[in-house]
């Protein structure tokens, strides 16, 4: 196709910016897509599809594309009689773009948000809350986001109607509980605006809630996020803020967010410091009651609590120190993780991959590295991505090796790269 020297990633991130910017539309076209519209093992991607790649690489008709409705589609009378009725059923004409059937498709009628709420709203947050985030847990927050931010609208709007005094926490500890939800899927899409702003308002309904435990749940994803995002100096404050009156918190969540500010030492290269609090953490963990747990740290095992300490000791070990340790904690993680944790399961995977192709035998990276990389299929989770992308540079040393030339040519199928 015609247009700028792109790489397939490169190209699908600018239409899926092109589409939201002017369409007002989340798509989610990734390399892989754009590899099979290269192919034609898809002739014909949808309109909001075809109207972006036109955009992005300076073309005015489908045709410059290389793009064309299959023969048979063509002379479908059926279709067509179907393509009518759609359009007369939604007021569209014929020739309407795709900006205002995305418009016709939107609601008109909203859900009322009740004047008084009681506890069966209550509840009914709480499960879509759950919901959600078992979601994002097992696939990633891609898929999904617009529809937990949806919900997180109507929701943040119980909070301007009559609750009686006895239910104002529990109001906003569920909302709060669906906007940690909502800004983890946000983070994990790489939307990290949207994330902020929800983070800080589910921050805002535990302190309404006085709810120390989802205070600190919240504090802990904003310090994951920073840190993710390259500031663990501002990760280390939130995990600071975090732990103010950590004798309130149970031993899951001391744990929980130990690991976190290990996480940012080991970034700001405190390697002492980091790995101290990487045996506090251990030492909280081994303390740990889940029935004393609140129910959004359910997700937080032996298997989690290894991932996240693995996931510390990382960065020290890529350097040389620690690598037998981060390597036994990130194998606990991949072995211990249920299918529900298959986002965790397949990160810490990854890690482990790269661990070994940095520090091991590159043949037993490439294996560790192949099933992770078939777990990724299953997920969208820019954060999968990027570590793939990782370990797709460490294994660059190894390149001539059969297995690990295969496993390269493997992630960039899935990445859209040459």
């Amino acid at each position: 196709m015609p247009g700028e020297a792109l790489t397939r990633a490169e190209l699908a991130e600018q239409v899926n910016a092109w589409v939201h910017d002017h369409l007002n539309r989340t798509i989610e076209l990734d390399g892989n897509y754009i590899g099979k519209l290269e192919r034609g093992a898809i002739r014909w991607p949808q309109a909001d599809y075809r109207a972006g790649l036109r955009a992005v690489l300076g073309v005015a008709t489908d045709a410059e594309l290389g793009l064309r409705r299959s023969r048979s589609r063509v002379a479908s009378l059926d279709t067509v009689k179907r393509s009518d009725f759609l359009r007369a059923a939604l007021g569209v004409t014929a020739g309407a773009v795709v900006a205002p059937l995305g418009e016709a498709l939107l609601t008109r009628q909203p859900t009322p948000v009740p004047s008084v709420v009681g506890q069966w709203e209550i509840e009914q947050v709480r499960t879509a809350a759950q919901l959600f985030g078992t979601w994002d847990h097992t696939y990633g927050g891609g898929l999904v986001r617009e529809a937990v931010a949806a919900q997180l609208r109507y929701s943040a709007g119980l909070l301007n109607a009559r609750c009686s005094d006895r239910l104002h926490a529990d109001l906003h500890s569920a909302v709060g509980f669906l906007g940690h939800a909502a800004a983890f899927m946000a983070f994990d899409a790489y939307a990290h605006d949207d994330a902020r702003r929800m983070f800080e308002f589910a921050l805002g309904c535990a302190e309404e809630a006085n709810d120390w435990h989802l205070r600190a749940k919240v504090l802990s994803s904003m310090a994951r996020q920073e840190i993710w995002c390259g500031n663990p100096d501002a990760g280390l404050t939130l995990v600071e803020l975090a732990m103010v009156r950590a004798d309130r918190l149970t031993a899951s969540e001391r744990a929980m967010l130990l690991t976190a500010r290990a996480r940012a030492l080991a970034k700001l290269h405190r390697v002492s410091d980091a790995v101290t609090t990487v045996g506090l953490a251990d030492e909280q963990f081994a303390k740990a009651s889940p029935d004393n747990d609140p129910v959004w740290m359910r997700y937080y095992d032996e298997a989690q609590h290894a991932g996240d300490t693995g996931h510390a000791l990382f960065d020290l070990a890529v350097d040389g120190r620690f690598v037998g340790e981060a390597r036994d904690r990130l194998a606990l993680a991949v072995a211990g993780h249920s299918q529900p944790y298959a986002r965790s399961r397949t990160i810490s995977g990854i890690k482990l991959a790269s661990l070994t192709m940095r520090a091991g035998d590159p043949v037993e990276a490439a294996q560790i590295g192949a099933r992770a990389l078939k777990e990724a299929g299953t997920i969208t989770s820019r954060r999968a991505a990027d570590d793939l992308r990782e370990l797709r540079t460490f294994a660059n040393d190894h390149r001539r090796v059969s297995e690990v030339a295969e496993l390269q040519n493997g992630i960039g199928d899935r990445l859209g790269v040459a």
